[in-house]
């Protein structure tokens, strides 16, 4: 993996420039002021995209509308791909290359149905997905703003792209299919905004999510007694989960999040279910959280089976994947991350670590291609919540100004 990030660090040799360096360009020093003296507009389009409703899988609206938006700031060859990511180009003034992609995911955790309107108290904006994600959303457009105000030209090309099903069950399905399939073998470089604050995500947790059923007969709780049960055959199977053992780095968790079945308390259920997840930062330690996970569902099955051995009623066990994410640890010493804390710097953003998440940079990260999740400033703690709200800092302007310094730096001015 390090030697394949080093062989993809040469694609951004054309665009080898400090900040420095980059901000002596007077237009894109330009494009800077304009993202501070215009942070009024960005806070109004993070407002107004919120109040489109974006549930899980059906992002379309919202989508349709930041396409609009994008059309109205100059960009060219703007579209939306067969699996609803709304893209347009701020095309290469030398070369197509680098092409560098800078997202944010239109999609939010609430489901259809939900009040979406923002409320103002004080200096606090209360909304659901007001800062997850969509101040991402808004920083991208502040971006793209202020490359049309200064009419900034860049050597290679930048793809401003909003995403769909970066949340839960979309499995982000949206960057897979760029990088599977719409943009496959074409990306250099991926920056994405998600969420708050002013972080470096430079490490993919991976997950993987399952809805594990167990079924069989059922019967009457006094007058069937004997026979195999699914709720005790997943009883015993999550008693053997919470007894698993990870390591504390990388860091590995295990948790089961839901659990539902039978019909009456008097009845032995027919079917029991339970969905859970595993994580970690580490690919190789979450394929063996996984063997172990999967030998405490085998064990729930046959120790019920073997409890009631006279008995004749099926039990049966199915393991139904929800959502796969790709583990991903390319080092901090990976150009795009080095670039991404140099811009910080010369704006006056105060990183103190990188951190890991579970982001859209997940994919390209595992593929090999040089990528880094930012937050957007500002500060929104209570994140998938119906309690979510953003708050602006009198710094939250830095945020679009180190990402468009960051683009600037990869991909040349």
């Amino acid at each position: 993996m390090t030697h394949l990030l080093s062989l993809l660090g040469l694609a951004f040799a054309l665009a080898a420039q400090t900040p420095e360096e980059t901000m002596a360009n007077p237009r894109l020093k330009a494009a800077i002021e304009s993202i501070r003296t215009n942070n009024s507009w960005t806070m109004q389009q993070q407002v107004s995209i919120c109040e489109i409703a974006a549930p899980p899988f059906h992002e379309a609206e919202r989508g349709k509308e930041f396409a609009r938006r994008l059309a109205g700031l100059g960009l060219a060859d703007i579209h939306t791909d067969s699996e609803g990511n709304v893209i347009g180009k701020w095309p290469g003034s030398t070369s197509p290359k680098p092409l560098i992609v800078f997202s944010a995911h239109l999609d939010t955790v609430f489901p259809e149905g939900m009040d979406v309107k923002v409320r103002q108290d004080g200096k606090r904006l209360h909304g659901l997905g007001i800062g997850d994600n969509c101040r991402g959303l808004a920083v991208v457009l502040a971006v793209a703003k202020a490359f049309q105000d200064a009419k900034v030209k860049l050597k290679g090309t930048v793809l401003f792209v909003a995403t769909v099903g970066e949340e839960g069950q979309g499995n982000l399905r949206g960057v897979r299919h760029l990088f599977t399939k719409e943009l496959k073998g074409q990306v250099d470089g991926f920056v994405s905004v998600d969420g708050t604050g002013f972080r470096v995500t430079s490490r993919g947790v991976g997950s993987n999510r399952y809805k594990v059923t167990y079924r069989g007969r059922g019967g009457h709780s006094y007058g069937a007694f004997g026979m195999p049960n699914p709720a005790h055959a997943m009883g015993r199977a999550i008693a053997r989960i919470a007894d698993i053992q990870v390591p504390v780095s990388p860091k590995t968790t295990f948790n089961v999040g839901t659990l539902q079945g039978g019909t009456s308390v008097n009845s032995v259920p027919i079917e029991v279910s339970m969905e859970l997840d595993i994580r970690s930062e580490s690919a190789k330690e979450l394929a063996a959280v996984d063997e172990r996970l999967r030998a405490a569902l085998q064990y729930g099955l046959e120790a019920e089976k073997k409890r009631w051995p006279d008995s004749k009623a099926p039990l049966e066990l199915e393991i139904k994947p929800m959502g796969l994410r790709p583990a991903a640890d390319p080092g901090d010493d990976v150009p795009i991350i080095q670039k991404a804390l140099a811009a910080a710097k010369a704006m006056g953003v105060a990183i103190f670590a990188t951190g890991s998440g579970s982001t859209d940079s997940n994919i390209p990260m595992s593929l090999g291609i040089q990528a880094v999740t930012i937050g957007g400033g500002g500060a929104s703690p209570n994140a998938h919540s119906i309690d979510e709200w953003f708050e602006e800092r009198e710094d939250g302007y830095k945020a679009p100004q180190w990402a468009a310094l960051l683009l600037a730096m990869l991909a040349g001015v």
